[in-house]
């Protein structure tokens, strides 16, 4: 629901925004098979102190090198290196600086030195839930369709997904406008199950890969509004607390305008994959494609050496913007929903 979360952005009367500052620095599938292990990890606040150690000096070198390079002469060293050319100049900066970057922090985490990994996986979450084409200041907004979209920091790539639609409870007729919006029908939605068995099966799912037990993970949103407002009326129409695993996340949009240095204007789902040198593979505003599409823009910024990490959380239904300061930390182990009652 790219461009209708904007739309009903200014009009959320259900949660208060903090007047903390952003930052200005900068169906379900089969279960994970790693490889191997994860890379050995350093506390970031061990890594990121301590820029003593000669691998940042050599870091430096390169990065300064790159930013006299020029369009051209990036696109051939990129394609000497096998990597890939699209994307505007800045964009190819950081790539080639992080194909650099990755070398040097590679072989110096083999010597004992630092690195650079805040998660082993990052799940994307994009709901869709339903609207009308104008939707009143006071209406409430219930998620139609729970995607995730699992991917792994360590190989770069999709390893999951998840899908169910949900059945809503105080408008269980869909509008004409939301039915050709998400493409989701009245069928699939009144045979769906509601909110609270829909979110056992997530938690159940989240708990079969082993996420905040075994590994490391982060929820990760196109936006703000999939946490703050979807799923927070969500939990309150479904008289169910608001999950601790989906209290803190990457919000994709303030990381990708930090990374690359570009206003919010500029960081709108369609935006962001023309920038990238990527096209939208899918259904626009199908949750799910929605999802594997916002995965892939992560995945090209990793790629770019962007390191994503929480930066936005709700607090006593408030949403707060997470420093860049603050420690860094996965979210917790799933848990079943308690009820409000």
């Amino acid at each position: 629901m790219d461009e209708h979360k904007e739309n009903i952005h200014g009009k959320d009367v259900n949660v208060k925004m903090s007047n903390t500052r952003e930052d200005e620095k900068a169906k379900p599938c089969s279960r994970i098979c790693p490889a191997g292990e994860p890379a050995p990890q350093v506390s970031p606040s061990q890594s990121n102190s301590d820029f003593s150690h000669p691998v940042y000096k050599e870091i430096a070198v390169a990065n300064g090198h790159i930013n006299r390079m020029s369009k051209e002469e990036l696109r051939i060293k990129l394609a000497e290196l096998k990597l890939d050319t699209r994307g505007v100049k800045d964009v190819m900066k950081k790539r080639l600086k992080s194909h650099y970057k990755k070398q040097k922090l590679m072989q110096s985490a083999a010597e004992g030195g630092p690195t650079d990994t805040y998660y082993d996986y990052i799940c994307v979450v994009d709901f869709e839930a339903t609207c009308e084409e104008d939707n009143p200041s006071d209406f409430l907004h219930e998620i139609i369709e729970f995607p995730m979209v699992l991917i792994s920091t360590h190989t770069l790539e999709i390893v999951d997904t998840f899908q169910e639609y949900v059945k809503p409870e105080l408008n269980p007729q869909l509008s004409d406008f939301c039915v050709k919006l998400t493409g989701i029908t009245q069928k699939m939605v009144d045979e769906a199950d509601p909110f609270p068995d829909v979110l056992q099966r997530v938690v159940a799912w989240l708990q079969e890969r082993e996420l905040g037990t075994k590994y490391k993970y982060a929820i990760l949103t196109d936006g703000a509004w999939d946490m703050s407002k979807f799923l927070n009326i969500q939990c309150r129409v479904s008289r169910i607390r608001y999950p601790q695993f989906a209290k803190k996340w990457i919000n994709i949009r303030k990381s990708y305008g930090n990374f690359y240095k570009v206003p919010r204007t500029q960081t709108k789902l369609s935006t962001m994959l023309e920038k990238l040198g990527l096209k939208y593979e899918g259904r626009p505003h199908s949750g799910l494609d929605d999802s594997r599409n916002i995965a892939r823009i992560a995945l090209r910024m990793l790629q770019d050496g962007c390191q994503l990490r929480v930066n936005e959380r709700m607090h006593a239904g408030q949403l707060l913007s997470v420093p860049s300061s603050a420690p860094v930390e996965g979210a917790p182990p799933p848990h079943n929903p308690r009820s409000r009652d």
